[in-house]
């Protein structure tokens, strides 16, 4: 059994096992996006396609942010998540696993500690991991981790953004989704690029709980529901 003994994040991630509630949810990228972005934003405010992330998610960050800042390694766990999120990225077993709702969460726990430890993430990485997984909120932990920089950015006075392309952005690409992300929330951002070959073409962009998705995978997916409720 993973072990929690967490401070102040104990209560939070104390919670019922049989509950309905408890068992969470297990490019065209050349193209300019301020057009995107910016002419998507009313009154200065970003607008975009709504992916929450859920009130679990944001719990278990914000008693992860709280611990680490107590224990001064709120970089250190900044890294950790960014390597265990590469990990996520690159591996469908990994996300499989996580995500399956056929393995116990003791085992799924355990599993998850032990290639955190394989990652080199510090005992207190292991730990929100080990927990979540526990808790069978495994499926989360990248909501989890996003709501985590989110707050670490917030700290530094900035807005953390995700940029996911189905193919590398080049550095021009890169600075037109920024300026159009800086001019939409009148904030500095920080952001995190990665590639997902499954968008099939175009972007999507994340900051906190909103999202901005311009993948033709979506658009596809639009047009067969539409398709199919014509």
């Amino acid at each position: 059994m993973v072990s929690a003994p967490w401070a102040r994040g104990s209560e939070i991630l104390r919670e019922p096992r049989d509950s309905a509630a408890s068992r969470g949810p297990e490019a065209q990228a050349g193209k300019p996006l301020a057009d995107g972005l910016a002419g998507g934003a009313a009154n200065g405010t970003f607008v975009a396609q709504t992916q929450e992330i859920s009130e679990s998610a944001e719990r278990y960050a914000q008693a992860a942010f709280e611990l680490a800042r107590d224990q001064k390694a709120l970089p250190a766990l900044e890294t950790d998540f960014a390597k265990f999120l590469e990990a996520w990225q690159e591996s469908s077993d990994l996300r499989t696993a996580a995500e399956s709702p056929l393995i116990d969460p003791e085992e799924k726990a355990r599993a998850l500690v032990a290639v955190a430890a394989k990652l080199g993430l510090s005992d207190l990485g292991a730990k929100v991991i080990g927990v979540a997984a526990q808790n069978r909120r495994a499926g989360e932990l990248p909501m989890i981790i996003a709501a985590f920089r989110a707050k670490q950015a917030q700290e530094r006075g900035a807005r953390q953004a995700e940029i996911i392309s189905a193919a590398p952005l080049s550095d021009a690409q890169r600075d037109s989704i920024l300026a159009a992300l800086k001019k939409s929330l009148g904030a500095e951002i920080e952001a995190e690029t990665s590639v997902d070959e499954r968008l099939i073409g175009g972007f999507v962009v994340r900051v906190g709980s909103r999202q901005f998705d311009a993948s033709l995978r979506a658009k596809l997916d639009s047009l067969k529901l539409a398709l199919k409720t014509a």
